[in-house]
């Protein structure tokens, strides 16, 4: 019993400061129903591709959508710095970053509603195989690419909480 009385009373003090599920409503929420009339347009690059269908996933598994009341612009901007240096000169450490702007648009009155920016970097080892840097860059991109996607998925569902109330 003991260790169930901090179970029941943790939703009570949680709700008792103000602190709300994002998701209140499941599905059927203001947040999943505004998420799931959002669509995003074009992305240059394959780290756009990569972003692009991330977010796709994301925001297609919102249920309930009328269809696209808002579009999401994102830029990205993705770069690789080598910063590890051996003594011939030769670099050892690569630095890769992924960074967006994204713009969502209202599409009925064409007005910009939100404009934010999400990023994200991850090490790669350089090694004597280029194949093998050449990969570990790709599969750095992927990860970045999926957390970018989800930094603004959030971005988005905490505008369109506020947004709703």
């Amino acid at each position: 019993m003991k260790r169930i009385l901090p179970l029941l009373v943790l939703p009570m003090i949680l709700t008792a400061c103000g602190l709300r599920p994002v998701y209140g409503g499941g599905g059927q929420g203001p947040v999943a129903q505004a998420l799931g009339n959002v669509e995003v347009a074009p992305i240059q690059g394959k780290g756009g591709w990569l972003v692009r269908n991330a977010l796709h996933d994301r925001l297609a598994a919102m249920q309930g959508g009328s269809g696209p009341r808002y579009r999401l612009v994102v830029k990205l901007d993705d770069d690789i710095s080598g910063f590890g240096l051996r003594a011939d000169a030769a670099i050892t450490r690569e630095r890769r970053t992924l960074r967006a702007r994204y713009q969502l648009i209202d599409e009925a009155t064409g007005a910009q509603v939100l404009d934010d920016t999400a990023g994200s970097d991850a090490g790669i080892d350089v090694t004597s195989s280029e194949y093998a840097t050449i990969a570990a860059e790709d599969t750095a991109l992927e990860r970045l690419s999926q957390t970018v996607a989800d930094q603004i998925v959030t971005r988005l569902a905490l505008f369109s909480r506020r947004a709703g109330q």
